[in-house]
């Protein structure tokens, strides 16, 4: 058999320094070779000599590229080919380590001088932060060696070859390698150097590694403190008077850093010649009594899974952008990061240490696609590659191991089981066994110190929670940690309030990690944002890609805003005793000194007073109640209600004085018994037309023409939605994917039969059908229209006939309005859209927002922008308005084009808005649920074909929305 070429080798390289620790700050010279390199592509991966990496060759006629960057982002009309996103399956034929002969090839070159002030004595280190999948490296002509760990820190010594001018560094990167094999992990495959290369300067005798250990006992109230480093030195943290050799311990009083109160304390580390800068945070992390702790108080995890991404950009990010999705974290009660499924720019981690993120820091390890063949052939159980594991398990160790944030170690992602995955997790142990080590895959848990799962069922979790779960004993006495759950694509995720119910019930479950933080749609010239299949890929796996928290741009989607309600660190509820609020504080750690409280009180929805609440500083775990203010003058038979908001006292690092951190709504009185059906008026017909107060009528349909001078459109019975992500389900749950059965069924194309048009002395009433083609099942609807001369008030009662074996998407009427009715005022659930189970994050109040602004842009166009609870709502633009009041609240969304459309549309580019508002009036919604990739609708929360009465009054506004 042939020798095989470099980038097909399982080994994970040559010619690289040992893997060491990262630090942002020394007072050693750096250079950045960031910016512009000289670029050539070419198809193929043979047939190349190195004579582009000789110090004298002439590329003045190549392209140019940004480094960091991705080439298939920057080539002009797909140049430099083009992104492709799968999720589980392999982009090319699978034969490890073998890949395709058409393998992309970029050649970087870069050349540069040294700076005037480069020390002229000791050596320099070339850093590669990131580079996809594999790279090898000339200096001056000479080959350095090559690496394969696309999101892993690779350095070479090249003190001997540096010039003071015209160095000439270059880089070939090919697409695929043996590393492939190792990097299946739900993203774009995207090629190119993405991370920073950097020049390090390193003095005569400078430590090449050093180890922070830094713990904290919770009994004493203090800390200890040991540095080993490889040469000698010295370690000073001023604050705590502390001078200590390297290899000495010092213990001292300090305080602990958490996630709620990241205490760092500025520290240095001087040797051989060199200052390094430390931030030490001291924490211990352990498992105790089947329960994970830090410092001490049991750990609950409101996490996000976070890919690195950018729109534009790729996994090539900033510091900024960096920094803006720490702070979002933070602003959204964020308290935990898995950085699934590799480790992130370690810049990141200096972040999560000074703003406070628990870190589940993740190995660069998925072989996803084996799980296709029945796990043949899977490299986490094959010898060979033992070495490229273990070289991945230490470069994510010993790069990231002094970032107090990190309290977990995760091995890697959906990698099945295996022997190599065992030694991963002992050398961990052995190198440091301060922190607990994480993997998912395995359901022994044979080489875990936790219990990690993804997207199981509440029901599952407790029974997990109750140790009444089948398995090993071992593992039941392990605590449980969902690294995935709440798969947050689309519109959703429905269901996170009742999983945080277990969580905050039982000890052992310890919460868990949203998937995921944000939509990956790329910039797309036609679409705005593309997803899989939108770049020409052959094989993709859809919008799978966009099942983020935020969309693309980072702007907060419901979802987000929905999580941040559930994880509140401070619980706010009525009080036991009329007059009181109950609030609890929910933090693992933080007393409530750190928050000012605030209450408002509403009269059917118009604030009438507000001040300030008097709340001691409870410890972290304990409530007290709390006495309201007597409530000011207000109209009688109003609907009353107290808001209590926690806001921060003091501007932080992330968020200023002021920002929410949660808040609580208490009900002082309902309201009075709703308004009555209009009713008085005589129906008159004519030839064609029937008329009832304001109202006019097709007399053979009995469908409204026009309420006043306000044309109407096209009202009937409503059960369909343009089905979410959520309702598609993912292909692995057959059974009950809710879009598929609908469509079987035949909801989005349900007929609708007039039986009955019945003029009586003070009523206009409709009977219908409504029902699918080819199925003898439908829903027997009523329509009885009154009116007192002014107002339209319409009943509507339904009755299902035949055997509904599945749940219906909604219940309602639609109705098309003029277009030019494009604001909105309402009184009821907002300001954003709400779903039965998602419905934690909408208060109660009085909203506005144009039409537009009701829409939600998820990538992929799907049923949005219900907004809950509403008692009234008026439409206005223009001369002309309609007020819809309802009985009982019910949900409206309005929007410029039909549900139909809105279901066949692909991208947002797709909807174009009309000439008629369709405005649809529900009296259920079905849930949402998760899964898109997790459990489906809580039975609760299901909307069954079952016998439903309600009704609406129908009022005409002059401009400006007041009541004519």
């Amino acid at each position: 058999m042939s020798t095989l070429p470099w980038y097909e080798d399982v080994s994970p390289g040559r010619g690289t320094l040992p893997p060491r620790a990262w630090y942002a700050r020394s007072d050693a010279a750096s250079l950045s070779l960031n910016g512009e390199w000289a670029f050539r592509l070419s198809p193929a991966a043979d047939g190349h000599d190195d004579s582009f990496a000789a110090a004298d060759f002439d590329a003045s006629g190549w392209d140019g590229i940004t480094v960091p960057g991705h080439w298939v982002l920057q080539g002009k009309d797909g140049a430099y080919g083009a992104p492709a996103y799968t999720n589980v399956v392999y982009p090319f034929p699978v034969d490890p380590p073998r890949v395709p002969s058409e393998n992309p090839t970029g050649d970087h070159l870069r050349r540069f001088d040294l700076p005037g002030d480069w020390p002229a004595t000791g050596g320099a280190v070339l850093r590669f932060d990131g580079v996809e999948s594999c790279a090898r490296v000339w200096l001056n002509g000479t080959e350095l060696g090559e690496f394969k760990g696309s999101r892993l820190a690779h350095e070479f010594a090249v003190g001997r070859l540096l010039r003071a001018r015209d160095n000439v560094l270059a880089v070939r990167v090919h697409q695929w390698s043996s590393g492939s094999y190792l990097e299946d992990q739900d993203q774009w495959w995207l090629p190119g150097i993405f991370r920073d290369v950097t020049l390090l300067h390193r003095p005569e005798g400078a430590p090449a590694d050093f180890f922070v250990h830094a713990s904290y006992d919770h009994a004493g109230g203090t800390g200890g403190l040991r540095v080993d480093c490889d040469v000698p030195g010295r370690v000073t943290v001023p604050e705590l008077g502390l001078d200590l050799a390297t290899g000495g311990t010092a213990t001292v009083p300090v305080e602990p850093w958490s996630a709620e109160v990241p205490r760092l304390y500025e520290g240095e580390l001087t040797a051989g010649g060199e200052r390094i800068a430390l931030r030490i945070g001291f924490r211990s992390v352990y498992v105790e009594d089947g329960v994970l702790k830090a410092n001490g108080r049991r750990v609950l995890f409101r996490g996000v899974n976070r890919h690195e991404f950018h729109p534009e950009r790729g996994r090539s990010l900033d510091l900024a952008t960096m920094r803006e999705d720490v702070e979002l974290m933070k602003r959204h009660n964020i308290n935990a990061v898995r950085t699934s499924h590799y480790p992130p720019h370690p810049a990141f981690l200096d972040l999560c240490d000074e703003y406070g993120l628990w870190v589940v820091d993740e190995g660069d390890l998925e072989t996803h696609g084996f799980e296709e063949l029945a796990w043949r052939g899977n490299p986490v159980d094959d010898a060979r590659w033992t070495p490229a594991l273990h070289d991945r398990a230490a470069r994510l160790v010993e790069r990231d191991k002094n970032h107090p944030s990190v309290v977990l170690w995760s091995l890697g992602n959906e990698c099945g089981t295996g022997a190599g995955l065992t030694a991963m997790a002992r050398w961990i142990r052995e190198r440091d066994p301060s922190r607990p080590v994480h993997y998912e895959g395995d359901r022994s848990c044979a080489d875990t110190d936790v219990y990690s799962r993804m997207y199981p069922t509440h029901a599952e979790v407790d029974e997990i929670g109750r140790r009444a779960d089948e398995g090993p004993e071992a593992r039941r006495g392990l605590p449980l940690v969902l690294c995935e759950y709440a798969h947050a694509m689309g519109n959703g995720p429905g269901g996170l309030s009742e999983y945080q119910r277990l969580f905050e019930t039982h000890e052992r479950c310890q919460g868990g990690f949203v998937w995921e933080w944000i939509d990956h749609g790329l910039v797309h010239p036609e679409y705005g944002y593309g997803y899989g299949g939108d770049f020409g890929e052959e094989l993709h796996d859809g919008n799978f890609v966009c099942d983020g928290l935020l969309f693309p741009d980072r702007t907060p989607s419901p979802g987000l805003l929905e999580y941040k309600k559930v994880i509140e660190p401070v619980r706010i509820a009525a009080g036991e005793e009329p007059g009181t609020v109950s609030v609890t504080n929910g933090h693992d750690v933080a007393d409530l000194a750190h928050l000012a409280f605030t209450w408002s009180f509403r009269a059917d929805g118009e604030d009438l007073a507000e001040g300030l609440l008097e709340v001691p500083a409870l410890p972290a775990g304990r409530s007290a109640a709390v006495r309201l203010p007597e409530p000011p003058a207000h109209p009688a038979g109003a609907e009353t209600v107290w808001t209590v908001r926690a806001v921060l006292a003091r501007a932080t690092a992330w968020a200023p004085a002021g920002h929410e951190i949660a808040w609580g709504q208490i009900t002082a009185a309902a309201p009075a018994a709703a308004p009555r059906t209009p009713a008085g008026a005589r129906p008159a017909r004519a030839a064609d037309r029937i008329t009832l107060g304001p109202g006019v009528f097709d007399a053979r349909t009995g469908e409204p023409l026009a309420f006043g001078a306000v044309a109407v459109t096209g009202l009937r019975l409503d059960v369909w939605r343009a089905p979410t992500d959520n309702d598609e389900g993912a292909p692995w749950q057959p059974d009950v994917r809710y879009g598929t059965l609908w469509r079987t069924l035949g909801l989005h194309r349900m007929r609708h039969r007039t039986d009955e048009v019945r003029v009586g002395p003070d009523s206009l009433t409709v009977r219908s059908r409504v029902a699918p083609a080819g199925r003898d099942l439908g829903l027997a609807a009523t329509y009885r229209w009154t009116s007192d001369g002014t107002a339209l008030g319409l009943d509507v009662d339904v009755v299902p006939e035949g055997e509904w074996t599945v749940p219906l998407p909604r219940l309602g009427v639609r109705l098309g309005l003029p277009g030019t009715l494009d604001r909105v005022a309402w009184y009821g659930g907002g300001p954003g859209e709400a779903y039965p189970d998602t419905r934690a994050a909408a208060r109660l109040g009085r909203w506005e927002s144009t039409v537009a602004g009701l829409q939600t842009p998820y990538v992929r166009p799907q049923e949005n922008g219900a907004r809950i609870d509403t008692r009234w709502l008026e439409l206005s633009g223009g001369t002309d308005g309609v007020r819809v009041a309802g009985d009982p609240a019910f949900w409206f969304t309005a929007r410029r084009w039909t549900t139909e459309q809105l279901d066949a549309a692909a991208h947002g580019t797709d909807l174009v808005p009309g000439d008629v508002l369709w405005l649809h009036l529900d009296h259920a919604q079905h849930g949402i649920g998760s899964q898109s990739c997790g459990p489906g609708v809580l039975p609760v929360h299901r909307l069954s074909a079952a016998p439903a009465s309600f009704s609406f009054t129908f009022t005409f506004t002059a401009s400006g929305g007041q009541s004519a």
